[in-house]
Order: C-alpha cells, then structure tokens, then sequence
C-alpha cells in the first residue's frame, strides 16, 4: 500500500468534512457557475473564474464541492429543485388531480423552454462527446432525481386511492414524454415556443394519462 501523501492539489479539491457551510458564500458560487455553465458551457468554465465572480478563494469552491464536475452537480440539482418542489406532497397544488397535472407539466414545459436551459442542455450533449461523465453528473443531478419525484408523487395519488398504476416509474416517463412531444426537440433545433401547441400537448397528455390511469368510480 502506498504511503505517499496527497499534494497540496489533491488537498484543496477534496470536499471538507465536518466543517460548517457558508450559505450565503455557497449560494453565490452555485449562482457563479450557474451562470458560466449555461452561458460558456462547462468545458470553458473554470474554477478559478467562478471563484473570482462569487468573490471568494479556489480553495473556498474546492472545500464545498470538491471539483468542478461536483460544482456542476451541484448547480443543477439547485435549478431542478425549483420544479421538483411541484411533486412535494405539502407543496401540491390544490385541485382536482386533472388541474395539479396540468399546472405539474405546464410548469415542466416553462421550465425546459427557457432560452438559457435550451442553451445549457445543447452545451451538455456536445460536452458529452468528449467526456461522457459529464452527461452522467447532468442525469443524476436533475432529471433523475426529478423522475424520482414525480413517482413518488404518482405513489402518493395510487395509495390515495385516485390512480391505478403498477409502474409508477414508467407511468412518470410517459406523461413526461407526452407533455414534451416533438416541441422539446424543435426548441432544441431552434424554433420558437409555440405556447398554444404546448398547452395542447399539456391538455391532451392529461387526458390520455387519466384516461389509461385514474381509478373508476
């Protein structure tokens, strides 16, 4: 076994433990590189520029996220969180469940049709390319863990008693996909939002889910 010890680089990228977090320094580095990540991509981004925009020390973004791809990690989580907050049991929109469907996947919609997440998720894909850990950190920070969300909302309503669904899992990705449709891949390739297509996409991917799912009765 080795018994060489960690040089002083080593030392600064690894995460701290046991140390108290800075809120407000984390949230202007998360906020940094939220910005350099949507707009230069995360290739061109570098730690020491995301340090200097959230006006502290390398060392400092070191000791909270480890290394650059956990400070992507990171970023994204926090952007997703503002929509997985939607699948919150305590944060469901009231309604009937056809109206907290529609209100969950209109938000969805706006959410990926945001001119800077078009960007980021283009600059993603390329990066991908070249270093495909970058596209699995990009997965299991947002929409894996928005998947997850959205089952366990989907369970919530089963053990309500208001759907019927034996894969909760799957059912989550079909109304996901339903309400994209081929809207998500034309912003991709750069046509505009068609707002009254996306509501129909909406209404009809709300209808065809109840339809095959919500209890009888």
């Amino acid at each position: 076994m080795s018994t060489a010890s960690s040089s002083p680089d080593e030392t600064a990228r690894a995460p701290a433990r046991g140390r108290p977090v800075d809120e407000a320094k984390r949230e202007a580095i998360i906020d940094a590189a939220r910005h350099s990540f949507f707009e230069r991509g995360f290739a061109a981004s570098s730690i020491e520029q995301i340090a200097a925009d959230a006006n502290v020390s390398k060392v400092t973004v070191y000791n909270h996220f480890g290394d650059k791809r956990g400070l992507l990690s990171a970023t994204v989580d926090n952007e997703c969180s503002k929509l997985r907050g939607l699948f919150h049991i305590g944060e469901t929109p009231d309604g009937s469940l056809s109206e907290r469907l529609t209100t969950i996947g209109a938000a969805m919609t706006a959410f990926l049709s945001r001119p800077e997440m078009v960007h980021f998720d283009r600059r993603i894909a390329a990066e991908t390319e070249h270093d495909p850990e970058i596209g699995h950190a990009f997965l299991n920070s947002g929409p894996y863990r928005m998947k997850e969300a959205f089952t366990a909302f989907l369970e919530s309503r089963v053990q309500a008693g208001e759907l019927d669904i034996a894969d909760c899992a799957l059912a989550a990705e079909q109304f996901v996909s339903m309400c994209k449709g081929i809207g998500d891949l034309e912003r991709r390739f750069g046509k505009a939002v068609d707002a009254q297509a996306d509501e129909a996409r909406i209404a009809g991917a709300v209808e065809v889910f109840l339809a095959a799912y919500a209890t009888k009765g």
